[in-house]
């Protein structure tokens, strides 16, 4: 079982116009909502390859009800979100349909008082230690401590569980000390991290900070994975477009994952992960990914690089 970590659940709602202009009212022409957040597209994506996996985090209010409630439409996915008081935030995205760009709104999020968090503590504890693979995943919602992630994977590191950390800012820095086996970073993110805009030499500080492993993501450059066994920059084939902001984050997070959990040797898991991220731009929504694209896409990623001598 893959056990998968979103603490800022959404409710991810995309809006579909003619052509997004300021200062104008807008008709509307599409509507979806699609239970949202890193961690839960990051599943549903590991459940559509063919996982086991667990979902947890918070969940509250009206929009929470929603979100529960579409989850138990995934096949091969567990709900086992933990709830709050607080109602679960939305997000709004707008897609112009002239240009295929999109403009997004993210809540904040419920205010998780202390009392939930301890509860949420005692869940994840639980469900670690069944766990193959753990995935953290997104922003944190108020009142967690900006140290959540940290310590999430000293429990993981006890329980010898692999993590991935997939976050940014503070929480990102306090993590990374806590010593995952992979983060994930995006370019801007690693570049916050180390203060250096150079993605080899920023990965490599990350490492000395603490990570086992570094995979940033490079936009249409595709992947730079530093690891202790090599270092290897993975490309599609061709330029990937540009699609809502974390869809594709979330199909290379469950690439490395999945390739993790099969075993595979570095330049398959990234083959895997550029492959699952481009085949998301032809999907309808977040968390879904095209699967003829992506069988297609599989055997035409360049994996360069070299593997670290014994």
């Amino acid at each position: 079982m893959i056990l998968t970590v979103t603490l800022n659940t959404a409710l991810d709602v995309t809006y579909r116009v003619p052509a997004l202009r300021p200062h104008t009212s807008h008709r509307v022409t599409d509507v979806r909502e699609r239970a949202g957040g890193r961690g839960l597209n990051v599943a549903r994506v590991l459940a559509a390859l063919g996982h086991e996996v667990t979902v947890t985090g918070f969940a509250g209010g009206a929009t929470g009800r929603v979100v529960r409630d579409q989850l138990t439409a995934v096949p091969g996915l567990v709900d086992a979100l933990v709830p709050v008081a607080g109602a679960t935030r939305r997000t709004v995205a707008v897609v112009d349909a002239r240009t295929g760009d999109t403009t997004r709104l993210d809540e904040p999020g419920p205010l998780v008082v202390p009392a939930e968090w301890s509860a949420f503590q005692e869940a994840y504890g639980e469900l670690v230690v069944g766990a193959d693979a753990l995935a953290l995943c997104g922003s944190l919602p108020p009142g967690v401590p900006v140290g959540a992630y940290a310590a999430l994977i000293r429990t993981a590191r006890a329980a010898g569980v692999p993590v991935l950390l997939d976050t940014s800012g503070e929480p990102l820095r306090r993590g990374v000390a806590a010593r995952p086996d992979i983060v994930k970073p995006n370019a801007d993110e690693l570049a916050e991290l180390t203060g250096s805009h150079e993605p080899l030499r920023a990965a490599q500080d990350a490492r000395r900070r603490g990570a086992r492993s570094v995979v940033a993501s490079l936009g249409p450059a595709g992947l730079l994975a530093a690891t202790p066994e090599g270092r290897w920059h993975a490309t599609p084939p061709d330029p990937v477009p540009a699609n809502s902001p974390g869809t594709g984050e979330a199909a290379v997070c469950a690439g490395l994952l999945s390739g993790l959990v099969d075993q595979l040797p570095w330049p398959e898991r990234l083959s895997r992960a550029v492959a699952l991220s481009a085949a998301t731009v032809r999907a309808a929504t977040a968390g879904e990914f095209d699967r003829a694209s992506y069988e297609e896409l599989s055997g035409r990623i360049t994996v360069t690089g070299e593997a670290t001598a014994a």
